[in-house]
């Protein structure tokens, strides 16, 4: 027997409407995120004072917010364990590798992934992973 998602949910069920992601330049690692996924930024989201302080970006199947954060530090990875972080997966990870660095990122020494992924640093220091398309 076969079920819908709807039938799956209970009463008081959710869903997952966005993940947000914290940096010190919001705007600038929604620039990369975008760009990395083929997309463009969404219209800007303001604060209580007007300022644009998080940039939506989706991907078709899910929206990510990146906000500023003045008090923002980036994760101290791989000394300390991380809370999260994003997996990316491209049909040519070689290609997709070189456009990455040259949009921002970096590669750290460290891969823990061996041949089934990369680890590479997004423009705010969040740690991600690139790997085949499956």
């Amino acid at each position: 027997m076969t079920s819908t998602s709807a039938e799956k949910k209970g009463p008081g069920a959710g869903s997952v409407v966005s993940y947000a992601i914290w940096a010190d330049d919001g705007r600038k690692l929604a620039a990369f995120y975008a760009a990395a996924l083929g997309r463009e930024p969404g219209q800007a989201y303001s604060d209580e004072d007007g300022n644009e302080v998080a940039f939506p970006v989706t991907d078709g199947s899910a929206m990510y917010i990146f906000y500023t954060a003045k008090s923002f530090k980036a994760p101290n990875w791989p000394a300390e364990e991380l809370a999260f972080h994003l997996d990316l997966a491209f049909d040519n990870v070689e290609s997709a590798e070189k456009r990455l660095l040259e949009l921002g990122a970096t590669k750290p020494d460290f891969q823990p992934g061996g041949e089934h992924w990369t680890v590479l640093l997004d423009p705010s220091g969040h740690p991600f992973c690139i790997s085949a398309t499956s």
